[in-house]
């Protein structure tokens, strides 16, 4: 039960507006009543109210005194159906997407923030040609080129009997292998355009409200306001063959870093119309990741087929094989072209999408496979598979390609860090760097351990690569990558070992401040204690910028070493060591089986958690956790990568908070727990001026500085949260010190509002046993924000301090919506409470 809440005066018809954190909750516990009504809304995402609630807009002068509760359970967008869980193979993606986000802010210098946004696009487009040639690796190589091609292999394995080259069958030849085993990493591609497709006409097709912008934006701040919209303006789709630059909207930053008393200051990037409608760009880096994926399935095919047909007797086939190769150097041109071309276009709601581009680009690009299958399939009776397939060269070239392009981003952050230096930024303006790198080690430990696991499979007892059989295995440098992971994990025990020492110390310094903080004349060291380790546990997440940077900057490294090792080399490390000091060579064979082992337990682990999460909801709402936090952003990087679930929950709250504030001329007061507080600021900033004006913004638990204003700068930095404070009516933030996830906002008192942090909240919110409080209360850390008092005192405060409600006609909730009173009695969207984090 919540603590009874302080009525605020009485100042007309008022809304709360609650919006729950990662994890979800159910509308019966954010409400504190079992039975509940869907008052607008569908299964996915929906507002809720109570049965006795849901006339409340018909008989005003029963909520005088209180506001009504509604109540916003999203969690359904992130861990609904079972089918989520496969998105946990997409975390690579999810991740470089992020470091899109992660850009320094700046005001003066478009060029640089351009060149940052094509160098994310194009780590991005590397990640996707590095899955597909993983899934080629596995599907051409291992099996249809080495094991097919030996008949031990081939004989011991029923279902590739008919591909063995000892049975001399149609199928034998080694491009005939080859054109059939492309079908994997096709299917592979395919499934990922449609699995992007379907999610960007549920996601990315919900179009932010425009019908109440009843205040124009300032054209001082918003230039775009004041220009017009071009073609497709008027909410029609064009067909794309119109153009309005290279890179739209993305080179004019947010005004992040502008004086508070700067009229541009009051329009910050996610208050911009189109910042929440990314549907041209995803169409347009879905066509050309499509076409990335099917021409490097072609390549894979054609490659060894134009190799064996160099300098033949028939011409034709050499001939069609150039002609092959130099079509796909040229759509890869084109492919190139269109991801560095343009980027987000946010100062208006693009409607226009670009159809011919869509269509074309991925139809040439299979049309092109097509045609290095029917290649590959020309008889050849006197080619015999040998060896392996050119893998070495091709993961070289990438991994060297995504290295050299993590360490150009780095030095554009810098430029961009550099003139406006914020002391709370991570890792000095390297995050995104550094998180696109660690992007870049999933999808090589993804792509590695598929292809160790399906080599160790096929090659039964022995290890490959060691030249204990014919089966050679994946290529040298996947192994050379797997053994550098034991010597990361050695690296991590230093910085691992001083957290531990570090937290033990401020547990002792942090037990006396707890008893001065209580005043408690009979300290408890036990309890003393529990209160400390939960304060100082909580400091932990501190740290994890410098943990990230450590991690990025070792992996670049031993990326690097592993390279060269294996292209000087050109064996696996233990036999590269065979001839060095015993001790060395032993720890070199010891780093690749203990990596081959660990890549492929790295592997299996993704396969298990999200076929486990297919089939129990609760390990599904554990991985929807981590999709709360990371697909919050949109897709502006990789059109593959999870769907921005803040695309239809932004939306659908400042649809909300317009239409009811119009419709009512009430009070509304938004309240957001944790990652609900970001989709709360996100909305308000949405909102017309007319609207923040009667809007109250209460946030709890919230990480919007903590998190989002240290690794997302240009959008959460210091400029952009003191514009939402000059913005929004009123605004205060509640925070413990023993909450993990949420922190103050760190914004200060401006003119005559207060400071948004109230004081730190005490928790537990008594030391001891006192008469009101006869049995011990809990370190409640980031849950239950509500049951502290500080929450209703607070809430009342804001409604007291909104202006009082205008003169407004009755008006009833819409006949469909009281006629369909669908009580949520058992409806589920979480299994948290309330305050779930």
């Amino acid at each position: 039960m919540s603590p009874a809440t302080p009525a605020p005066k009485s100042g007309g018809a008022a809304l709360e507006l609650l919006v729950h954190g990662v994890g979800g909750a159910t509308p019966q516990d954010m409400l504190d009543d079992p039975c509940t009504v869907r008052v607008t809304g569908d299964a996915t995402a929906a507002m809720h109210r109570r049965a006795d609630d849901l006339d409340a807009e018909e008989h005003p002068e029963r909520y005088a005194e209180r506001p009504v509760p509604e109540a916003y359970c999203w969690s359904n967008l992130t861990s609904g159906n079972g089918t989520r869980a496969l998105w946990l193979l997409l975390l690579p993606f999810m991740v470089v997407n992020l470091a899109h986000w992660m850009r320094p802010p700046t005001q003066d210098r478009p060029g640089l923030v351009r060149l940052y946004g094509v160098l994310v696009r194009l780590v991005a487009l590397t990640l996707t040609v590095l899955l597909t040639a993983a899934a080629c690796e596995v599907a051409l190589d291992l099996t249809a080129w080495q094991c097919a091609g030996l008949s031990a292999c081939a004989e011991d394995r029923s279902w590739l009997g008919f591909l063995s080259a000892e049975r001399g069958g149609w199928w034998s030849q080694p491009g005939r292998r080859l054109a059939l085993a492309a079908v994997v990493p096709a299917a592979l591609v395919g499934l990922l355009w449609y699995l992007s497709n379907r999610t960007w006409s549920a996601y990315e097709a919900q179009r932010p409200p425009t019908g109440y912008d009843d205040a124009p934006a300032d054209p001082a701040s918003d230039p775009a306001a004041s220009a017009p919209d071009g073609p497709a303006s008027d909410g029609r789709e064009s067909d794309g063959r119109g153009s309005d630059g290279p890179e739209s909207d993305e080179a004019v930053d947010t005004p992040d870093t502008l004086d508070a008393s700067s009229p541009a200051a009051l329009r910050p990037a996610l208050g911009r119309p189109g910042f929440w409608y990314g549907r041209r760009l995803v169409a347009r880096l879905r066509a050309a990741h499509t076409a990335a994926g099917f021409l490097t399935v072609a390549a894979a095919v054609t490659g060894a087929a134009a190799r064996h047909d160099r300098g033949a007797p028939d011409s034709l086939r050499e001939i069609f094989g150039w002609a092959l190769q130099s079509a796909f150097v040229v759509l890869g041109a084109v492919v190139l072209w269109v991801v560095c071309r343009r980027g987000r276009s946010e100062k208006r709601l693009d409607l226009r999408l670009e159809r011919a581009l869509v269509s074309a680009l991925p139809g040439a690009s299979l049309a092109l496979l097509a045609l290095a299958v029917l290649h590959a399939g020309w008889s050849r009776p006197d080619w015999r598979s040998g060896g392996t397939l050119p893998g070495d060269f091709t993961f070289g070239v990438l991994t060297l390609a995504q290295g050299g392009l993590v360490v150009a981003l780095a030095v554009v952050a810098l430029l961009l860090h550099r003139p406006h230096r914020d002391p709370r930024t991570a890792l000095y303006g390297l995050g995104g760097p550094a998180v696109a790198m660690l992007a870049c080690a999933l999808g090589g430990v993804m792509s590695g351990g598929v292809a160790q696991r399906v080599a160790d499979w096929l090659d039964g007892s022995q290890t490959p690569g060691m030249g204990q059989g014919p089966f050679l295995g994946p290529p040298v440098l996947l192994s050379w990558q797997a053994s550098v992971i034991p010597v990361l994990l050695l690296l991590l025990l230093a910085p691992g070992a001083f957290l531990v020492v570090r937290t033990a110390r401020a547990v002792r310094r942090l037990g006396p401040v707890v008893e001065a903080e209580y005043g408690t004349d009979d300290p408890d060291p036990v309890r003393t204690g529990r209160i400390a380790s939960g304060r100082a546990r909580a400091g932990l997440t501190d740290s994890a910028p410098s943990l990230v940077g450590i991690v990025s900057g070792a992996t670049l490294l031993l990326g690097a070493g592993a390279v060269a090792g294996a292209w000087v080399s050109g064996k696996v490390p233990g036999r590269a060591f065979e001839g060095a000091h015993p001790a060395v060579a032993a720890a070199a064979d010891t780093a690749q089986s203990l990596g081959s082992w660990m890549i492929g337990f790295g592997f299996l682990l993704f396969v298990t958690c999200g076929r486990r999460a297919y089939k129990d909801a609760s390990a599904r709402r554990t991985i929807g956790i981590l999709w709360d936090v990371g697909t919050f952003w949109p897709r502006a990087a990789h059109p593959f990568a999870p769907p921005c679930y803040a695309e239809r929950a932004v939306p659908d709250l400042t649809w909300r908070m317009s239409s009811w504030t119009r419709h009512t001329g009430g009070r509304l007061v938004i309240s957001g727990h944790s990652q609900g507080s970001v989709l709360a600021a996100a909305a308000v900033w949405q909102l017309p001026p007319a609207t923040r004006r009667r809007v109250a913004l209460l946030t709890y638990g919230s990480p919007l500085e903590r998190l989002y204003g240290r690794w997302f700068p240009a959008y959460f930095g210091p400029g952009p949260l003191r514009a939402l404070h000059r913005t929004v009516h009123c605004w205060r933030n509640l925070y413990r010190a023993t909450d993990p996830i949420g922190g103050p906002v760190r914004v200060p008192a401006e003119g005559e509002k207060p400071a948004v942090d109230r004081t730190v909240l005490l928790d537990p919110v008594v030391y001891g046993r006192t008469h009101a409080h006869p049995l011990p209360e809990p370190i409640l850390g980031h849950s239950d924000y509500q049951a502290d008092p500080a929450f209703a005192e607070e809430r009342s405060g804001l409604l007291d301090r909104l202006p009082p409600a205008l003169p407004h006609q009755r008006t009833s909730l819409p006949t469909d919506q009281r006629t369909d009173q669908r009580t949520n009695q058992g409806t589920d969207q979480g299994s948290s409470g309330r305050s779930s984090g």
